[in-house]
């Protein structure tokens, strides 16, 4: 595969790789951090480990707070916004530990109920990132039966990329 390089040669090759990746690799990686769709899956993840931990430790029909609307109502269209003071003060964002600070690009909602003696949530992330009017969707269920511990189901994912 080197024949015909020499030794010189081949440590300039993979040291100049080597610094390449040093610079690029970083980078990436705050991009990927920062993309939007990191915004709801962080939201999501809060949101839920708060409802799981929440109803860890009470019978199923007390497990989840109540349901909340979207929040902000209106889904920000292609665009960051902040939200006025009060926004996430309903109790159930307030029982979560839950509210976006700063530009956000997604609305949440929280969706619980209880039959049965069973609990469940929905907990679901709105955004319209290319402003089209076409909001994508990305939720995560969990419920609670029992004395059993709660389970978190896997993130879904509806039109992400819309």
């Amino acid at each position: 595969m080197f024949r015909g390089l020499g030794a010189v040669q081949v440590a300039l090759g993979v040291s100049l790789l080597a610094s390449l990746l040093c610079i690029f690799v970083p980078e990436f990686i705050r991009n990927l951090h920062a993309s939007k769709l990191a915004e709801a899956l962080d939201g999501l993840s809060t949101i839920s480990g708060s409802a799981a931990m929440l109803g860890a430790s009470v019978p199923p029909e007390l497990a989840f707070p109540e349901s909340a609307p979207r929040t902000p109502r209106e889904v920000p269209a292609g665009r960051r916004v902040v939200d006025p003071p009060g926004t996430w003060q309903h109790p159930t964002w307030r029982t979560l530990g839950f509210r976006v600070e700063g530009p956000h690009c997604f609305s949440f909602s929280f969706d619980s109920g209880s039959a049965d003696g069973r609990a469940y949530f929905l907990a679901s992330a709105f955004g319209d990132l290319d402003g089209d009017g076409e909001l994508s969707r990305l939720s995560v269920f969990g419920d609670v039966t029992g004395t059993k511990a709660p389970v978190v189901y896997p993130v879904r994912m509806e039109r992400e990329v819309e």
